[in-house]
């Protein structure tokens, strides 16, 4: 997650305001509780995030990067 961030701020890349917040929630909720989500069904025993969690941080780290999100591929609310 700081790696995330700093990549981004390295690359000049502007993080929305949601996913500052995001970065900064995740972070401090396993800094304190050692994992990111209450609900043992929504991650893997042992894991600091959930699933979605991951695929977020992963996105966040692709835009950090300055590579493109792929077309069709988000989900609609």
């Amino acid at each position: 997650m700081k790696r995330a961030k700093r990549a981004a701020e390295k690359a000049g890349v502007a993080l929305s305001e949601w996913e500052g917040e995001f970065l900064d929630s995740v972070a401090e909720r396993v800094k304190t509780h050692g994992r990111a989500f209450a609900d043992p069904e929504k991650g893997a025993p042992g894991q600091a995030l959930s699933a979605m969690q991951g695929r977020k941080l992963k996105e966040i780290a692709k835009k950090a990067k300055g590579e493109a999100a792929k077309p069709g591929r988000s989900r609609k609310p």
